[in-house]
């Protein structure tokens, strides 16, 4: 089972998350407040079977496996770096 697509989101927002994580809220926060649309996984609330996958998945984005890990049209950003956050969705837009 894949999570994230490279082929979907392309031009797309994925993030791997945790539900209780502050600073995956605060990143999810930021993309609602620009009205761009993404799609997460949340990591903690998947079935216990899918959990190593899905990390396993993530690790090849960021093998600390860091949350939350974004994959803004394909570039790489952890944390709620909201600077890097903006900088990718410029790009992303064009």
């Amino acid at each position: 089972m894949a999570f994230y697509d490279p082929e979907k989101y392309r031009n797309g927002i994925f993030l791997y998350t945790l539900s209780t994580c502050i600073h995956c809220k605060r990143a999810k926060k930021l993309l609602g407040d620009l009205n761009m649309p993404f799609d997460h996984v949340d990591i903690d609330q998947l079935p216990q079977s899918e959990v190593r996958l899905a990390l396993d998945e993530m690790s090849q984005y960021n093998p600390a496996e860091t949350f939350p890990t974004m994959l803004i049209g394909g570039k790489v950003i952890v944390g709620d770096r909201e600077d890097d956050i903006r900088q990718a969705l410029a790009k992303l837009s064009k």
